[in-house]
């Protein structure tokens, strides 16, 4: 029986992958740990976000799955979202439980999901 170990890596569909890599690093404070022209992948607590900038492997857009980044503070984490280019996608909002999430699209049109929910701890990158 295979079982679900969690959340590996989430991989985000760009058109321009020098553009995302910046505005990535900019938007989480963490540069890079794999780069080449066909990926870029960055080490976020232990989780990997992608950027694949090949059009036949898919497109940007908010049309899939939001996955939610772990943050202490939703307001701030969007607040700086907004700050290097994002744009408001949900608003922080309260789902019960102290949990609050919110969700930003990146310069390209990905949905960029993030939860502060007191239930999980967070490890800093």
């Amino acid at each position: 029986m295979t079982r679900l170990l969690g959340l590996r890596t989430v991989i985000y569909h760009v058109p321009d992958l020098a553009r995302a890599t910046t505005w990535y690093a900019q938007a989480t404070g963490i540069e890079p740990y794999f780069s080449e022209p066909y990926y870029v992948g960055f080490n976020i607590g232990g989780c990997e976000l992608g950027l694949d900038p090949d059009p036949e492997s898919g497109s940007a857009g908010a049309s899939g799955p939001t996955a939610y980044w772990g943050v202490p503070d939703a307001d701030a984490a969007v607040a700086h979202l907004i700050s290097v280019g994002g744009t408001v996608h949900q608003p922080v909002r309260d789902v019960g439980g102290g949990i609050r999430v919110a969700a930003v699209l990146d310069p390209f049109g990905n949905v960029l999901g993030v939860i502060e929910n007191p239930h999980f701890k967070i490890t800093p990158a």
